[in-house]
């Protein structure tokens, strides 16, 4: 039993040499910090696709595009979310075999990818209905939102495979030298999901992601929003001109908070994604790596976690509070469930909605005041 638990000891400090400790030193305290992000977005997911589904007033363009980004958000909280905790509780072995280590970098991949297209997609309807409200008439209509949904998840999955098809199941071999000559025997529990091909393809790969999928998007964003705050800014003088005439009414909202929820968008959506991707690109870039590298990365690595999980947390929130329409429908969904005496038929409850809407529909044009 001695030789057994020396053999042990002496196998785990093998594997702790050449794989790093089995459990995360930080694994505590971010699982907290995962368990509230993990509570505050199923629930906000949830409820965003139950009130776009349950209620057909809601089925406009962009309450397709936030269905699609809760769903993609479900997908990295419900599926990526518990496998990446359970590789901080135990970093090796890996247990789901070679389809499960490619089912995780897919999934990863492709719900990170079709967060950001959705995002870029619903900023583009939103410009259109702004800018060019005639053509609007036109382009953000369902049926055209349907299409894009299906090309930006269509485009998501085939951009996820490059990335996947780098990964696999490796281990640490021991070699033992007999009258066979030398073999190679597989050291037990050493088996970790992790990349397996050349280096320069995965760095290749994640560079062209990153411009791709990220700083593309941003600036894209960043100009479209500029452009809606611009013409926000024009409608809102020339409706202060029309006012001093005699003409029309003041329908629109401040042009300053609009101005300060486009800002808010590009901010958050930067922040939220600023660190994967310089986790990302510190991988790829750097080749020689010295402890204190080692240090920084372990540190810009977890921070990447928090705010990867805490956008599809936070998207719920903002683009509630971004679209008039959606709060008040949420305010009725709920007390619709909860408030004593209040008509549970549905025709009834269509038609308190439908005076909600009506109430709004004025400011149908601007980001946050939009009925849509």
């Amino acid at each position: 039993s001695c030789i057994l638990a020396a053999a042990a000891t002496g196998l785990e400090e093998y594997l702790e040499k050449y794989l790093g400790p089995r459990r995360s030193s930080v694994f505590l305290p971010v699982f907290l910090i995962y368990l509230v992000i993990f509570v505050v977005g199923v629930v906000g997911n949830v409820l965003t696709c139950t009130v776009i589904a349950r209620n057909k007033v809601m089925w406009t363009p962009t309450n397709y595009y936030l269905f699609s980004l809760a769903v993609s958000d479900l997908l990295v909280l419900l599926l990526g979310m518990p496998l990446e905790l359970y590789e901080l509780w135990q970093n090796y072995p890996f247990l789901l075999g070679e389809g499960g280590c490619y089912f995780k970098t897919f999934l990863f991949e492709t719900v990170c990818l079709a967060s950001i297209l959705n995002v870029t997609a619903l900023s583009v309807e939103r410009y259109i209905a702004v800018v060019h409200p005639l053509r609007a008439k036109y382009v953000v209509t369902r049926t055209h939102a349907k299409r894009v949904i299906l090309v930006v998840w269509g485009v998501s999955v085939l951009c996820a495979l490059p990335n996947t098809s780098l990964h696999g199941i490796t281990m640490l071999y021991s070699r033992s030298i007999g009258s066979a000559g030398n073999t190679h025997l597989e050291i037990p529990d050493s088996a970790i999901c992790t990349l397996v091909k050349p280096p320069w393809m995965y760095n290749l790969t994640t560079q062209v992601t990153t411009l791709l999928f990220f700083i593309l998007p941003m600036l894209t964003i960043s100009v479209l929003y500029m452009l809606i705050g611009l013409q926000l800014k024009q409608e809102k003088l020339r409706q202060a001109l029309q006012a001093k005439s005699g003409f029309g009414q003041d329908s629109f909202c401040n042009v300053r908070t609009q101005q300060q929820k486009a800002l808010v968008l590009v901010v958050v959506f930067g922040i939220c994604w600023a660190p994967f991707h310089t986790d990302r690109l510190m991988w790829s870039f750097i080749s020689d790596w010295t402890d204190n590298h080692l240090e920084i990365f372990e540190y810009v690595h977890i921070i990447s976690g928090v705010f990867f999980y805490l956008s599809s947390a936070v998207n719920p929130i903002l683009y509630n509070l971004m679209s008039t329409r959606f709060r008040e429908m949420f305010k009725e969904v709920m007390c619709h469930r909860t408030r004593p005496g209040m008509s549970s038929g549905p025709a009834a409850f269509r038609v308190f909605t439908l005076l909600r809407v009506l109430r709004t529909s004025a400011a149908s044009r601007l980001i946050g005041c939009s009925s849509e």
